[in-house]
């Protein structure tokens, strides 16, 4: 007996909000910290990029997906230095600057891994959660890769961290008013690189599992802007965590509202569904920014609070 169609599209919903938010879910928190920092990072979606080939081409030389992962958070780290100390430089712009990072990691990432397109490097393993239920289609929703539950845990120890470690709150201070930070003898420039490197190492994680679970391939059109979008989900989260995780899950949701209903026949305006992302990015920066509203949150030394 089949599964009815209603089954079918709630799995699959819940399927894709597990699988795709997972990206989601390492661009954004590492976004948040370095927000949190008071310096604003347009550059991870050339971190992500760049992350997901530093990944694909290290676990096909070296045999191992984990490297893999490990060798993308690094390629991220890298990154976020060079954004970090350029940003600690006078007169620098960090918007301009990260845009500059974007086309830098999209152009290095192309070059380097048109070697890359074709052959198949390892993959990371599923998590067979389902197992207990007799239905393919929940058994499908329920395969998942260990690194979201990492992306679970680490939202879970950032909330705990930035509210009552040192490191956390040195991090919220310099972040909130750097006069007053270096009136209690913080280092802004180190807090803010130091936070930059973990949010684009971060980043780079994601793109791993771009190219090595979910689809599991390099190629050129593998990020789809969730990059730039997590920019618009941590403004949405309000530079939470546990905001992060919940609106990653809800953007990954949105991008499988398309493949759902094809699922169950319904392939009228496939298309139009596969933009359900990108529009709820536009709601989201609609509802949320205004020029008469605080945003709840902020830290205020971000550039779009001055």
């Amino acid at each position: 007996m089949s599964d009815p169609a209603w089954l079918i599209v709630l799995a699959s919903l819940l399927g894709g909000a597990l699988k795709v938010s997972t990206p989601f879910i390492f661009v954004s928190l590492g976004e948040a910290i370095t927000e949190k920092s008071g310096r604003i990072n347009l550059g991870l979606e050339g971190t992500l990029v760049f992350g997901a080939m530093a990944g694909y081409a290290a676990a096909y030389h070296t045999g191992s997906a984990w490297l893999g992962v490990a060798c993308a958070a690094g390629a991220g780290s890298v990154f976020g230095l060079l954004h970090g100390l350029l940003c600690s430089l006078p007169k620098v712009n960090d918007v301009a600057l990260g845009i500059a990072l974007m086309i830098l990691g999209l152009g290095l990432a192309f070059f380097l891994g048109k070697s890359y397109v074709q052959p198949t490097a390892p993959r990371l393993q599923d998590l067979q959660l389902g197992a207990w239920s007799s239905s393919i289609v929940v058994q499908s929703a329920l395969r998942i890769n260990v690194l979201f539950l990492v992306g679970l845990a680490l939202a879970l120890c950032l909330t705990w961290a930035l509210t009552y470690t040192r490191w956390g709150m040195q991090v919220r201070a310099v972040g909130d008013s750097a006069a007053a930070a270096k009136a209690l003898g913080l280092s802004v420039n180190r807090t803010r690189v130091t936070a930059t490197i973990i949010g684009s190492a971060l980043a780079g994680i994601g793109g791993a599992f771009l190219s090595l679970y979910y689809p599991g391939s390099w190629n050129e059109a593998l990020s789809s802007g969730q990059g730039i979008m997590a920019v618009a989900l941590v403004i949405f989260a309000r530079w939470h965590p546990m905001g992060c995780f919940a609106a990653s899950l809800l953007f990954g949701a949105a991008s499988s509202v398309g493949p759902a209903l094809q699922a169950v026949g319904i392939s009228q305006g496939y298309h139009l569904w596969n933009a359900a992302p990108y529009v709820l990015t536009l709601l989201v920066m609609l509802i949320t920014v205004s020029p008469t509203r605080a945003l709840r949150g902020a830290p205020g030394e971000l550039p779009l609070m001055r």
